[in-house]
């Protein structure tokens, strides 16, 4: 529809009974909200963290180095000016209805400006390129500024980045033309159902707002997401361990354990039967044991990382061996998952334990050097103030933790949602992969503080004796046995040039492939799908770009290439194993109890 039919459009009047009643509701609900909000202002009248994300620091080292320089901040100022001037002559051109090249232009995939408007209207096009001139000289300008250490830099440039992403036209009623056009044409009831919106998603997240990104009522565990067949058959107070029913008549005589991170629950390896990597693997003929976390409480406040590494990997092997019979395997670790498998086959290194016969590692940080923005969290200000809001509970918020993603794609993430929810007064669409980004877990207090300080902010895992677990200090360097490094070339929880750094600590046989995409969409991504790429090259240099300039591109799914690396590592054929045939009985169908515990 183009600008001048919107305007023809006959505007929607809506019913006013209808209209009368809905503000109604909203006026009654919106005073429920500000009378809690207020109740529990009174319960806490102090604040103690003003600024728990130490920005004001940052931001002020910022200005006093921009200041030591006046000649460059001019200098800026006239380079935007004079675009400016040449946005003005170009705009008044196209008003006289000449042709005229535009200033600036939206990035390749960004996509909050699709709407044809935003070209073909003069009006609708200066407000685009004004503000696309302005986030750029903004975000240039904090990022040529001398002087501050790449900590105070990085974490600048990521909160200017979110103002920039904040103020983009789009997201205000007035500047966005698809939303000008909709409350046209439906006389304001998108507005109204958008106040609904936002109102259920603030009670949702009593007092905070949760935006809901998909339809959550259209997805339940077990019937139309982890579905895969199988049985729980083994419990610790931190994971359920689930065996899945075989679907070949022979399979690899070593089980495969998956360990996947306890941030967000395991089945996003088991979403759908045509996107499930653990379906997938149990057809190429795996015994396949998967992990599945708890969501804890207070009560487990004091779990440590190494009780993960006990009651979790350990104890799961313990329970495959009495299931199966067999003391050798191959082990998953995905993400955070991977960083504890490591741990642990450090320290089983240490110890003589040697019944992991291959590790694989899907986007996993060893060496926390370069962790990417997720590092802008994580300072001695921010830890400290993290830890006091824990000790309150026990634990992190899995929400807390899923905003600190969200924020670093927030166009897609947050910026979106507030446009379609709330401003369009569009119900998000039913989409298995943002159910589950929105199944958020808890984090125990006493596991989480340790991992923060001594991964991400200390880096002492890459250290020998950096860390202990169980009492034994451990060396990455100890683990000899082969290794399958899968990382993601658009990944922003885990940069793929810094889970390469892994590769340098372990000394096994080491193989690097590299997956088009992101954290997600790079892992999982079935053959059948016929989606992006990869890159092999069988040799890990210390330097990543020395070895992406020597990688081979391959079209398709890393799936095929890791069943043919684990195959030749699988200790050959054996009949198939049915859970409850081994040592220990079935204690109830998968997908389990743990993963069904939701945040109240």
């Amino acid at each position: 529809m183009s600008d001048q039919q919107a305007i023809e459009t006959e505007i929607t009047h809506p019913d006013p009974e209808k209209l009368s009643a809905a503000m109604a509701e909203i006026a009654e609900r919106s005073q429920r909200l500000v009378s809690e909000f207020l109740a529990k202002q009174a319960e806490d009248p102090e604040i103690s963290d003003p600024d728990p994300l130490n920005i004001g620091s940052a931001f002020a080292e910022l200005t006093t180095h921009i200041m030591q320089n006046p000649a460059k901040l001019v200098e800026a100022q006239m380079e935007l000016w004079q675009q400016y001037y040449t946005l003005w002559h170009n705009t008044t051109l196209r008003m006289l209805g000449e042709e005229s090249e535009p200033v600036v232009t939206p990035q390749k995939g960004d996509r909050r400006f699709r709407d044809e408007a935003w070209e073909n209207n003069e009006l609708f096009d200066y407000i685009k390129q004004s503000y696309l001139l302005s986030s750029q000289w903004m975000q240039n300008l904090v990022h040529d500024v001398d002087g501050l250490d790449d900590k105070t830099a990085q974490k600048v440039e990521f909160y200017t980045r979110q103002f920039v992403d904040a103020i983009s036209p789009t997201n205000f009623l007035m500047t966005n033309p698809e939303v000008l056009r909709t409350t046209i044409e439906t006389g304001g009831e998108n507005l109204l159902k958008g106040l609904q919106n936002l109102l259920g998603d603030l009670e949702r997240g009593k007092g905070k707002l949760q935006i809901r990104m998909t339809d959550l009522d259209a997805f339940k565990i077990g019937e139309n997401v982890a579905t895969s067949k199988g049985s729980v058959i083994g419990r610790t107070p931190l994971m359920e361990l689930l065996q899945y029913s075989p679907s070949t008549d022979q399979v690899a005589k070593r089980p495969l354990m998956i360990v996947p991170p306890w941030i967000n629950k395991y089945y996003i390896l088991d979403l759908r039967p045509e996107n499930s990597f653990i379906k997938w693997a149990v057809d190429q003929g795996h015994t396949v044991f998967v992990l599945s976390w708890v969501n804890p409480d207070s009560k487990l406040a004091e779990k440590s990382f190494e009780d993960y590494a006990k009651e979790g990997v350990l104890a799961a092997l313990d329970m495959i061996e009495q299931a199966t019979g067999e003391t050798e395997i191959n082990a998953i670790g995905y993400c955070l998952g991977g960083t504890l498998l490591s741990s642990t086959l450090a320290y089983m290194a240490k110890t003589g334990d040697e019944r992991i016969k291959s590790a694989t590692f899907f986007t996993t940080l060893t060496d926390f050097e370069k962790p990417g923005e997720l590092s802008v969290f994580v300072d001695d200000e921010q830890i400290e103030s993290l830890e006091r809001n824990m000790s309150k509970e026990g634990y992190l918020d899995g929400r807390d933790m899923s905003m600190s993603f969200n924020m670093l794609r927030a166009n897609d993430l947050i910026w979106s949602f507030v446009v379609s929810n709330y401003m369009l007064g569009k119900d998000p669409f039913p989409f298995d992969l943002l159910y589950w980004n929105s199944d958020s877990t808890r984090m125990p207090k006493a596991m989480h503080s340790f991992y923060l300080r001594n991964m991400y902010n200390k880096n002492l895992l890459r250290e020998p004796g950096g860390i202990s677990i169980l009492g034994q200090p451990i060396d990455l360097r100890d683990i000899k046995i082969p290794v399958y490094f899968l990382s993601t070339r658009e990944d922003h929880i885990a940069p793929w040039q810094a889970t390469y750094a892994g590769t340098q600590l372990m000394s096994g046989q080491v193989k690097f492939v590299l997956s088009a995409s992101g954290h997600i969409a790079g892992v999982v991504n079935p053959p059948a799908a016929k989606k992006y790429c990869y890159w092999t090259y069988n040799r890990t240099p210390a330097n990543p770009d020395d070895w992406m300039a020597k990688a081979t591109q391959h079209e398709g799914s890393w799936w095929t290439d890791w069943q043919n690396w684990i195959s030749r590592r699988s200790g050959g054929k054996v009949p198939a194993r049915k859970e409850g045939d081994g040592k220990l009985k079935v204690l109830g169908p998968a997908p389990g109890e743990y993963v069904k515990v939701t945040l109240s």
